[in-house]
């Protein structure tokens, strides 16, 4: 009997350097690199799909040049790897939870005081789940950015706003999904490789995913046992909020808690009333966002973390100063700075947003 072993390095998005060993029956093995294996496709196993991290949040759109408004179809979520080991992650997914908005009404609190889902375990998708087509593969202190709409050089218009034209970049482009509004969805770069774009499972209405400006709910999970296209289509698993009337418009998929990976409740600023969507098993706390001025929610830097890696604490920068209104990383270290200069920042992960980000002034991707 032939044998197959598949053995490699992982660098960035993609795998590299791979070789495939071929054991014979006599005893004899061939080796093949990555270059000489065509249209074969292997399934790499999830690897520490737990370290995974929602690093940076940028949704509330940035100031028009002209000063007439503001621009907000250029909205971004960054994934980290927060472990010193590559990660692999299966049929992940990206989800917001409804309502779409944390100071719009909500009706999914019972008499207890808990959020009628919580009891079920389960959190509520709204409208739709964009998900990674292939495994997703990151480096050990590495980050992978997913733009959520706008994937071109959107700074060629709005010079306060962000470059997508990366051919590392991810992005949510699937116009055969029913998500084909084209102010929302431009073709993306063509530096960004079709392979880097993500699918949509819709089972919402609209022609954009209703991604909010002012306070999203946003969470990352992986689907078990089931692809995510297959889970998102399915009609068993659909839900309505409370006294919602059951139509795509309000349509929502459940979820299981188990499944989430990392979630950030989002509080808008501009509001003295806010109410939590995600329960605190998946984020016992909120960050607060002032959209409209180009500033993105940033994970804070897990400081003892940090200095205990060999060779980090000469490469720290410190005097961070791109904090908002009190809102500011307390380890003071500057995290895109310091990685610039060669250090690998791990980021805290508590699963308490109050504790885990500030409000940040503007994306890191315009640093």
């Amino acid at each position: 009997m032939t044998m197959i072993a598949l053995f490699g390095i992982i660098s960035g998005a993609e795998a590299q350097t791979w070789k495939m060993v071929i054991t014979h029956e006599d005893g004899t093995r061939d080796t093949m690199q990555t270059s000489a294996v065509k249209n074969v496709s292997f399934f790499l196993p999830d690897q520490n799909a737990d370290q995974m991290v929602i690093k940076e949040i940028y949704n509330g759109g940035c100031p028009k040049d002209d000063g007439s408004g503001y621009f907000h179809r250029d909205k971004c979520i960054i994934l980290y790897n927060n472990c010193p080991q590559p990660a692999v992650l299966n049929n992940l997914c990206i989800a917001m939870s409804e309502p779409n908005n944390s100071q719009s009404v909500n009706t999914n609190y019972g008499d207890d005081g808990a959020l009628v889902y919580e009891s079920e375990g389960f959190i509520p998708a709204q409208n739709a789940i964009w998900y990674f087509p292939n495994a997703l593969v990151i480096q050990p202190y590495s980050q992978v950015v997913v733009n959520i709409c706008g994937a071109i050089d959107n700074t060629q218009t709005y010079s306060q706003s962000v470059n997508y034209a990366n051919k590392d970049y991810y992005c949510m482009y699937d116009p055969e999904s029913g998500f084909d509004q084209t102010s929302y969805y431009p073709t993306p770069s063509d530096v960004i490789p079709a392979s880097h774009y993500l699918k949509a499972a819709k089972y919402g209405e609209g022609t954009a995913w209703p991604f909010s400006v002012w306070s999203p709910a946003v969470f990352i999970f992986q689907t078990s046992r089931v692809t995510p296209l297959a889970f998102g289509l399915d009609a068993d698993r659909l839900w309505y909020s409370v006294g919602a009337a059951q139509t795509a418009m309000n349509a929502c998929i459940k979820v299981p808690a188990e499944w989430i990976i990392d979630g950030v409740e989002v509080y808008s600023a501009a509001y003295d009333e806010n109410q939590k969507r995600l329960t605190a098993d998946i984020d016992a706390g909120y960050v607060k966002l002032t959209n409209k001025l180009g500033h993105s929610l940033y994970r804070n830097v897990d400081k003892e973390a940090t200095l205990a890696i060999d060779g980090n604490a000469e490469k720290l920068v410190y005097n961070y100063s791109l904090g908002v209104d009190g809102s500011t990383d307390p380890s003071g270290i500057d995290a895109e700075a310091s990685m610039k200069n060669g250090a690998k920042i791990v980021f805290l992960d508590t699963n308490n947003s109050s504790s885990d980000f500030h409000e940040r002034q503007k994306c890191s991707l315009r640093d």
